[in-house]
């Protein structure tokens, strides 16, 4: 709680550091999602540094810190010429989403069109949703091949309309770590007179290392006609602290419907080229301090080392009675599927009890329920340990079974207006399942994810925002 007095800088970090304990460990390679190590403990140090030395600088006013206007060119000019135009503008912004978020505004108020509308498959990161709901956007989702996991171009020129101002397509998607067929699709977007955005926050700072190491990388980037936008994240595979990533358009006049400047008031000068306004550049130099550190070699050489605990993880899982890995990965994600007797939920809690977090993702659309794996410079050193532990916990899974779901659950909770209930009774209604709300310890998760598989996606999210209320209650 808030002091009478202040406290000394020891007994913050020491708090700091018992409010953590229960944290998932973001070194070491045992989480396998939110997180994105090196492995290296100089490069994490030299991000830090230039981050704290660059914390205070606010990046509001470009003519008040010159300093982040440089940094921000630099940062941005290493991605537009990984990504195929050196002369293309950018944004640096604070992660995946704003990126997202910036380049449907910019289709959106370039197109003025009435009920504007977005085309992404099924695939596409919720970011678009999210985007599409801030900003007024309609979005249409297009199923995807359920073999490949990949969206048809044929599919998504058939959804275009007379209303849409953007499609979107995956470099590589995140669930299954497939890229869509890029070139066709803006072909065909372009034919149509139609933006493309190429979602490459996970992929943009990974592919052209994998492609330079030695793996087969369709084209994806600005050098394919007819992509007009395209984000990289540099918190992932750039392994920049969080939050950086940056979005490029093709010209000036598409980055400048990103931007939002207002002169109605008698206060200081608003221009904004992100959603936020105030905004440390710690972040900006956290980035360009990861780069610097590493250059150009030291990013090839973890794409090495990703592309081969990769190709071990799915040469491994394959031989693992009841599991399979779904599509053909093209970067370093792995969505694993199970088998009648193999449930991934309670494979997941087996692995968290052995230390690993791999994450669970629920079925949609025809794709079944997975686990997922992402795989960072760092998963080589730790590859034959985490074959292990897969087989071990699929192995315990088969004995234990899968996660019951009660008879009827799934058809009361659908039936019940979520809104109306306040979060003490909504805590009630999750212990009567046998989920406590208000533990502190960790719970093991294979029949919450059970009970949300079987729940239609509108009522996944009523109850996974009722959840997000009581925690922070």
């Amino acid at each position: 709680m808030f002091p009478e007095f202040g406290r000394p800088v020891s007994d913050l970090l020491a708090e700091l550091a018992r409010l953590k304990a229960a944290d998932l460990p973001v070194r070491g390679g045992r989480v396998t999602a939110y997180v994105y190590d090196t492995g290296r403990a100089e490069v994490h140090d030299a991000a830090h540094a230039a981050y704290a030395e660059m914390l205070e600088v606010n990046m509001l006013d470009p003519t008040a810190f010159p300093s982040m206007v440089a940094l921000e060119k630099q940062v941005v000019g290493a991605v537009a010429e990984l990504l195929g135009d050196p002369a293309a503008p950018g944004i640096f912004t604070s992660g995946g989403t704003e990126s997202i978020m910036l380049a449907v505004k910019a289709a959106r108020d370039s197109r003025a069109v009435e009920r504007p509308q977005i085309v992404v498959p099924v695939t596409a990161h919720p970011a678009f949703h999210k985007a599409a709901h801030y900003l007024g956007v309609e979005v249409l989702p297009v199923p995807v091949d359920l073999e490949t996991f990949k969206v048809s171009a044929e599919a998504v020129e058939a959804a275009i309309s007379e209303r849409t101002v953007l499609v979107v397509a995956s470099s590589p998607s995140y669930p299954q770590g497939v890229i869509d067929p890029i070139e066709e699709i803006a072909a065909r977007a372009a034919a149509r007179g139609v933006f493309c955005h190429v979602d490459a926050c996970v992929g943009g700072w990974l592919l052209p290392w994998l492609r330079e190491a030695g793996a087969s990388v369709p084209p994806f980037d600005l050098g394919v006609p007819g992509v007009t936008s395209i984000s990289c994240d540099l918190h992932k595979f750039g392994y920049a602290p969080k939050g950086a990533s940056v979005v490029l358009f093709k010209d000036a006049a598409l980055r400048r419907k990103a931007y939002f400047a207002s002169a109605a008031w008698p206060g200081y000068t608003i221009i904004n080229s992100t959603v936020q306004s105030s905004r440390s550049a710690g972040p900006l130099a956290g980035a360009w301090g990861t780069m610097q550190s590493l250059g150009r070699d030291g990013y090839l050489d973890l794409g090495r080392a990703t592309l081969e605990a990769t190709r071990r993880l799915i040469d491994g899982i394959a031989k693992v009675p009841g599991l399979r890995v779904l599509g053909t990965p093209e970067a370093s994600l792995i969505a694993i599927a199970g088998s009648p007797d193999v449930d991934v939920f309670v494979l997941a809690d087996e692995a968290r009890k052995l230390g690993w977090f791999l994450q669970p993702q629920l079925s949609y659309a025809g794709i079944p329920a997975n686990i997922h794996i992402t795989v960072t410079g760092v998963t080589l050193s730790g590859v034959d340990a985490m074959l292990q532990v897969i087989a071990q916990s699929a192995e315990s899974a088969r004995s234990r079974g899968p996660a019951q779901v009660p008879d009827g659950l799934p058809e009361l909770i659908a039936s019940l207006d979520l809104d109306a209930l306040d979060d003490a009774t909504f805590v009630d209604l999750a212990a009567s399942v046998g989920i406590n709300l208000r533990s502190t310890d960790q719970p093991e998760m294979s029949s919450v994810n059970a009970v949300l598989n079987a729940l239609p996606a509108p009522t996944r999210e009523a109850i996974l925002i009722r959840f997000l209320s009581v925690i922070y209650s």
